[in-house]
């Protein structure tokens, strides 16, 4: 239980005052958030300097798909034999990713360069915990600062070598894992973050929370997905609300508080069945409206990366 006033652990007081007072985390918040030894932020440049986009996927709550929406991004960014594509796993408790890739029981290996991520095809590579477990049904029960440690070292150990996008899925809320991933990348750039809701007020209303969040580590956000938007019957076509949104839903929620819906996502029951199987839902059910809508989404957030890309030269 928390006790005491609230202090912002993005604020000059963050570690410093009365409140803080026996935090495990006092000295880190002390420190400041921007605050990375000078070394360590140029070896991170260094290994992320072939890394051409870093697109985070975000959410406030578990459970509204929001790996499944990493998972399908890269797919769908890979489609184009051209482009490189990676996708960093740092749910560190609950790595989902190697088994919606087709990759479980995989191992990292190790050569002369660093780890080397585990590929879906050529150009698709993985990194997870998932693949440093005996076994998929282990836990790891780690505090903050081993977490912390793992992801550094996914960032600057992992040979990402030239890559169009790095695709980073991350667990939901707001804490330990994504002030770490906003921090070590901070040595070299982030295109901005997708948040991913579901319709109803209890997903919504964490959501905001992660805008907040967004808004205090000057986080661009790219856009927001809507997931489980409603179920439309493969025989009869008519669309049911599975998911009410009782207060307007992501739609409403990006107006008032002035950011892109990158769009819906209709619930399939094949993208479950293809999430187990580690298939592209994209390429076994092309016909889908859902895979439909993750095409124009992922379309969106392409325009967003090269629109942004194009920014950072210029000012260069």
């Amino acid at each position: 239980k928390l006790e005491g006033p609230h202090i912002d652990p993005c604020s000059a007081q963050a570690g410093r005052a009365a409140a803080c007072q026996g935090c495990p985390n006092q000295k880190l918040c002390a420190a400041g958030a921007a605050a990375t030894d000078p070394v360590e932020a140029a070896e991170l440049r260094e290994r992320l300097r072939g890394v051409k986009h870093i697109v985070l996927v975000l959410s406030g709550k578990g459970g509204v798909g929001k790996s499944t929406f990493s998972a399908m991004l890269a797919h769908g960014l890979a489609a184009d034999e051209a482009k490189q594509v990676a996708l960093l796993d740092i749910d560190i408790c609950g790595p989902s990713i190697p088994k919606m890739m087709g990759l479980e029981g995989e191992q990292v290996h190790q050569s002369g360069s660093g780890w080397s991520p585990v590929y879906v095809e050529e150009n698709l590579g993985v990194m997870s915990v998932g693949f440093l477990l005996s076994s998929p049904d282990d836990a790891v029960i780690w505090r903050g600062p081993k977490k912390n440690g793992l992801i550094k070292q996914f960032l600057r150990d992992v040979d990402w070598g030239e890559v169009d996008y790095l695709i980073v899925d991350t667990p939901p809320g707001t804490s330990d894992e994504h002030l770490s991933i906003v921090q070590y990348l901070g040595a070299s750039h982030i295109d901005g973050a997708v948040i991913i809701t579901t319709p109803q007020e209890v997903s919504l209303q964490d959501v905001r929370k992660e805008i907040n969040f967004c808004h205090k580590v000057k986080l661009p956000i790219i856009g927001v997905v809507e997931n489980m938007s409603g179920f439309i019957c493969p025989n009869c076509k008519k669309e049911s609300q599975i998911f009410p949104p009782t207060t307007g839903g992501a739609e409403k929620m990006c107006q008032n508080l002035n950011v892109s819906l990158l769009g819906k996502v209709p619930l399939d029951p094949q993208i479950g069945k293809s999430c187990d199987k580690g298939q592209s839902f994209l390429s076994e059910v092309p016909d889908s409206p859902a895979t439909s809508s993750y095409r124009s989404i992922i379309q969106r957030i392409q325009e967003y990366c090269d629109q942004h890309h194009c920014q950072e030269e210029k000012i260069i």
